[in-house]
């Protein structure tokens, strides 16, 4: 395998390596990190050819200009971004070339907050404990375990496969800064008083700019307990919303820690996290109580989502 690089002239607001995160060390305090928005990370490795698991770039409200060293396809998904290659504009959801000596660089965001840059065979920072994704707050992965800056060189192969051309449709962006995620209630919703879940479901509630990958603080009514026990610390995952006591509750997102002894009002289910990863702070999040069937049927509706672009693309170029 031989090494080309990708240079970065400016890095953006925050701008880091990711891929799916790191497993199997939650026990010992080693959080999962990995990106906001899985599903836009998994398809911009699915336009370039890339197993899933391969490490993005993840791109945070303003975004970063990269010089290519090396030929490379590229594909960026996620939220919609004003990009050009060389004064011509990149295309959204759909891999292209890029040549030695070419600049990528991002404009103002249009809509949604975060995008994924994939690079064919990835970007290949070393691995920390099986994982190349960053995770800011323990300095883990990436390069140096902290956002990118400028003058960083990104290893990649320096000649890449050459894969047909990809499109794909993407996620369905939020509106208007407001999204609607669905939540199973618990699994200590029984923790709260009887109108706190009907207080969640009829309100909208502010992104705080207290707000990070770590989590989301929440702002509005508060969410009361029926009473003041206090919870033995228990594993935590994306997706849980915790309620301190004071009643402002905290979605946990990607750099979540590993374990926490608030109590959980919901989840947010697993197809809808996406959405949640799009989000900014000053945007608003509307809740919607769902079941697990309703749950699981939307996950599996998301994932066909990546499948059908999969085989689509499999049938235009056989």
């Amino acid at each position: 395998m031989i090494l080309g690089a990708v240079e970065v002239i400016r890095p953006g607001l925050l701008t880091t390596v990711q891929d799916l995160g790191r497993f199997g060390h939650q026990a010992l305090g080693v959080p999962v990190s990995g990106p906001m928005d899985r599903f836009s990370h998994r398809l911009a490795n699915q336009l370039v050819g890339n197993d899933a698991n391969a490490a993005t770039l993840e791109v945070t409200l303003i975004g970063p200009e990269l010089l290519f060293a090396t030929a490379s396809v590229v594909a960026i998904a996620g939220a919609v971004f004003d990009v050009s290659c060389d004064g011509r504009a990149v295309p959204m959801g759909e891999s292209f070339a890029m040549l030695p000596g070419q600049r990528l660089r991002f404009g103002r965001v249009v809509q949604g907050a975060r995008a994924y840059i994939g690079i064919a065979g990835g970007v290949l920072t070393p691995r920390v404990l099986g994982s190349r994704a960053t995770h800011l707050v323990s300095r883990m992965g990436g390069i140096g375990g902290r956002a990118l800056l400028a003058g960083d060189r990104l290893p990649v192969l320096a000649e890449p496969d050459r894969r047909p051309h990809r499109k794909a449709p993407g996620l369905t962006l939020p509106t208007g800064g407001r999204a609607r995620l669905r939540v199973v209630p618990g699994p200590q919703d029984h923790w709260f008083q009887r109108e706190a879940l009907e207080t969640m479901a009829s309100v909208s509630f502010r992104v705080s700019p207290r707000s990070n990958r770590m989590g989301y603080r929440l702002e509005g009514p508060p969410l009361l307990r029926a009473s003041a026990a206090e919870l033995i610390s228990e594993p935590v995952g994306m997706g849980a919303i915790q309620v301190p006591g004071a009643g402002e509750p905290i979605l946990l997102m990607a750099d979540r820690q590993t374990a926490g002894g608030y109590p959980k009002i919901g989840h947010v289910i697993s197809a809808d996290l996406p959405l949640a990863g799009q989000l900014a702070p000053g945007d608003f999040i509307e809740f919607i109580l769902c079941e697990r069937k309703e749950a699981v049927a939307a996950l599996i509706a998301r994932e066909r989502q990546l499948l059908r672009s999969a085989a689509r693309e499999t049938h235009e170029h056989a």
